[in-house]
């Protein structure tokens, strides 16, 4: 749901600088529709789950997904700036055991690219989801998102609570607690004004590929993001902010009740890294009133806003295990 705010808004330095701390992945991240290869020595090399090119359909919208491994599905989801490859090495992880699928959203990568706002409002978001479920056959996932893919994930599962077997959130608060956040905390009104800014006409002239790799250190992880971000939509980007974003142009009005949400009855782990300054932690104190199953919560003090990329392997392992215990045992 944001552009890190080391990296926001100073283009050219207009809207972005990016400087995120973030550290690179484990492992280079492969190019748009190849076949993701991990970093592993020979004698794992056997173990490798290939990936092969995919796409769904959502009312004409194609989504393109990378997938790959055997067992129960597990559906990652991107956020801004991103694509599929921020998964690449969870995926190694999750496809000995898992069937993994990691999508480029709409207006990113090898994904469809519809114009104007309103294709980007969250029941499109949440239905490619379920297209993408869909086309693997399958009548439940476990869904994995972070930043953006987060927050479309939290909806995921307010829209679509017969297709969600388990929900993995990085950064991104529950909405009720973000909301809470942005009404009452300064600071964390403060750190969303890059998100107000990316709502205005015209935000998207100061975006470039390269500007938007900037966060990604790895040399050869990083050409495959400017690859992707060239063929991908830039406005399509900012919409994102202007159709959801629950600030800046989509503030509820003064005195507006709270907003309510439907308890979502599905396993529910969040990864934090405390070091994020857009999405303060805070945000998710009292996010377990909202979730009617089991609930975990893991801060990571030393990873920013890039979890799945600061805290690489722990991250995955956690994952991995906390899968292995709860999937099928809805």
């Amino acid at each position: 749901m944001k552009l890190h705010v080391n990296i926001a808004l100073a283009a050219a330095a207009s809207l972005i600088t990016m400087g995120c701390a973030s550290s690179p992945p484990a492992a280079p991240l492969a190019s748009a529709g190849a076949a993701a290869v991990s970093d592993v020595d020979e004698e794992e090399a056997e173990e490798t789950v290939i990936l092969e090119s995919k796409f769904a359909n959502n009312g004409g919208v194609k989504i393109h997904y990378m997938a790959g491994g055997e067992g129960p599905l597990v559906v990652m989801v991107h956020g801004f700036p991103d694509y599929w490859a921020s998964w690449s090495d969870l995926m190694q992880e999750l496809g000995d055991d898992f069937r993994v699928a990691a999508m480029d959203t709409r207006g990113y990568n090898l994904s469809d690219k519809p114009d104007g706002v309103e294709a980007y409002a969250m029941p499109n978001l949440v239905a490619d989801i379920a297209a993408i479920i869909k086309a693997e056959g399958r009548e439940k996932a476990t869904v994995i998102g972070h930043d953006w893919g987060a927050a479309i994930s939290w909806n995921f599962a307010f829209t679509y609570p017969e297709l969600l077997e388990n929900l993995v959130i990085m950064s991104v608060p529950h909405p009720a607690t973000f909301a809470r956040e942005l009404a009452t905390n300064e600071t964390q009104r403060t750190n969303s004004q890059y998100a107000r800014n990316f709502q205005k006409p015209g935000s998207e002239n100061a975006l470039t590929a390269e500007g938007l790799a900037g966060w990604v250190r790895d040399p050869a992880a990083k050409a495959g993001y400017i690859e992707a971000f060239k063929r991908s939509s830039f406005a399509g980007m900012m919409n994102y902010y202007r159709a959801n974003y629950p600030d800046g142009t989509n503030a509820p009005p003064a005195n507006a009740p709270p907003p309510t949400f439907p308890k979502i009855n599905v396993p529910v782990l969040i990864i934090h890294g405390m070091k994020d300054t857009a999405l303060l932690a805070a945000g998710h104190s009292g996010s377990w009133e909202y979730l009617g199953k089991d609930s975990t919560i893991m801060m990571l003090p030393d990873a920013g806003h890039f979890v799945q990329h600061d805290e690489a392997e722990l991250v995955n392992e956690t994952i991995d295990e906390w899968l292995e215990l709860r999937t099928g045992d809805n």
